[in-house]
């Protein structure tokens, strides 16, 4: 599996809309995104950044629940 690139919020903001992520709202430089779930609602925070580092990116997609190998399906 190849590492994870250096992408922007709006790569990841696509990625998690594709997942059934609804933008609900913006604070600053900060965008959430929330999906409803049998087990509760899922929140992610994306900075709204043009690279987003590979830490930061692990961290939105586990929180997300999507795993590597849907990250580079879905991108």
């Amino acid at each position: 599996m190849p590492k994870l690139p250096i992408v922007s919020a709006k790569e990841i903001i696509s990625i998690l809309k594709k997942e059934g992520f609804v933008i609900t709202r913006q604070k600053g430089s900060h965008i959430a995104l929330h999906k409803k779930t049998p087990e509760g609602i899922k929140l992610v925070v994306v900075p709204n950044k043009r690279n987003i580092p590979r830490g930061t990116l692990r961290a939105i997609l586990h929180k997300a629940g999507i795993s590597r190998e849907r990250f580079f399906e879905l991108k």
